[in-house]
């Protein structure tokens, strides 16, 4: 059986693991990193590891890092003198070309926009004046109707007064004969 261990020497023993595991966490992405052909940087290896950056300027990890900037920076020296990587004139020469073409392009778009736009308009105006043509024609014809119907039924109406006035002179004379006649059958037989 073991001797049993302070509270402290615990805690030491913990620390010292975790230590080693950050520390080997950090080796691991500075491998990586390197491999994928990102920078290594003392912020970006921080960052990725997710640790402090006090850890990553530590003695043992320090010295994995910068070797690791060196190489990359050997590397990059050796592609631009291989003509393998672009020189800053040659990627600022690419920029303005690129914007040189972006600007043409919107002015492209711009350009079919606006005879998009006239088109468009003028398939609604064509449209629209077909429909109206239609509508107006449409309205005129049904307004010639109802001015037909009206005409017809004035000229019914005109007749019918005229058949009521003479009903009502008919009706006028037959009760005239009709108030003849009660004052003839009241006055009794005519003695001539």
């Amino acid at each position: 059986m073991s001797a049993k261990r302070k509270p402290s020497e615990v805690l030491a023993a913990s620390r010292r693991r975790d230590s080693l595991a950050k520390r080997a966490k950090v080796v691991a992405v500075v491998d990586e990193m390197a491999a994928r052909g990102d920078a290594v940087t003392f912020a970006a290896v921080s960052k990725a590891a997710g640790v402090s950056n006090w850890l990553v300027y530590a003695e043992g990890v320090r010295e994995h890092i910068e070797a690791a900037r060196k190489k990359q920076a050997g590397q990059l020296r050796r592609e631009a003198q291989s003509g393998m990587s672009s020189s800053p004139a040659s990627l600022k020469t690419d920029l303005e070309l690129s914007k040189q073409q972006v600007t043409a392009l919107r002015a492209e778009r711009d350009q079919l926009k606006a005879a998009l736009q006239r088109q468009l308009g003028q398939q609604l105006d064509q449209v629209g004046a077909a429909d109206l043509v239609a509508r107006v024609d449409e309205l005129t014809r049904q307004n010639d109707e109802l001015v037909g119907e009206a005409a017809r039924l004035r000229r019914e109406k005109d007749e019918l007064e005229e058949s009521l006035r003479e009903t009502e002179e008919d009706l006028a004379a037959a009760r005239s004969s009709l108030r003849r006649m009660i004052r003839a059958e009241n006055a009794g037989p005519d003695p001539t």
